[in-house]
C-alpha cells in the first residue's frame, strides 16, 4: 500500500491507495476540491461539513445518472444483440431457402434435359 496526501476544503489528507492508482486518487481529490470550491463560489462560507455534503451528494447525483445511462446503453445493447441474432437467423433461413430453390431448379432443368434427350430419339445429347 501506497500513501498520498491529498487537499480537500483546505484540509490535508493522507490516504492509502494501490501502488499505480496514486495519481487516480491525486485526480479524484482535485475534481472533489474543484466542486467543493464551485460550491463556495457559489452559496459563500456556509460552513466546511455543509460545503463537502453538498458536493458529495453532487458526485452521488452524477453517479446515480451514469448508472441510469449505463442500464439504458445495457439495454440497448441487448436488444441489438437480439435483433442482429434474429437477422442472422433470417439469414440462415433465407439461404436455406434459396438453397433449396436452386436444386429444385436443377433438378427440374435435369429432368427436362432428361425428356429433351429422350423425345428427341437419342441421337443429340443436350447438356
Amino acid at each position: 500500500m501506497n500513501h498520498i496526501n491529498v487537499t480537500i476544503n483546505g484540509r490535508q489528507y493522507r490516504m492509502a491507495c494501490e501502488e499505480g492508482q496514486e495519481e487516480r486518487l491525486l485526480q479524484l481529490a482535485e475534481d472533489f476540491e474543484s466542486r467543493i470550491g464551485s460550491l463556495r463560489g457559489k452559496f459563500g462560507e456556509i460552513g466546511d461539513a455543509r460545503l463537502t455534503v453538498m458536493a458529495a451528494l453532487m458526485v452521488c447525483d452524477e453517479l446515480l445518472d451514469a448508472g441510469v445511462r449505463v442500464s439504458g446503453l445495457e439495454e440497448e445493447l441487448r436488444a441489438l444483440r437480439d435483433a442482429r441474432a434474429a437477422a442472422a437467423e433470417r439469414a440462415k433461413s433465407t439461404q436455406v431457402a434459396v438453397a433449396n430453390a436452386l436444386n429444385s431448379a436443377a433438378d427440374r432443368i435435369e429432368k427436362t434435359t432428361q425428356v429433351l434427350n429422350g423425345t428427341i430419339g437419342g441421337g443429340v445429347a443436350i447438356g
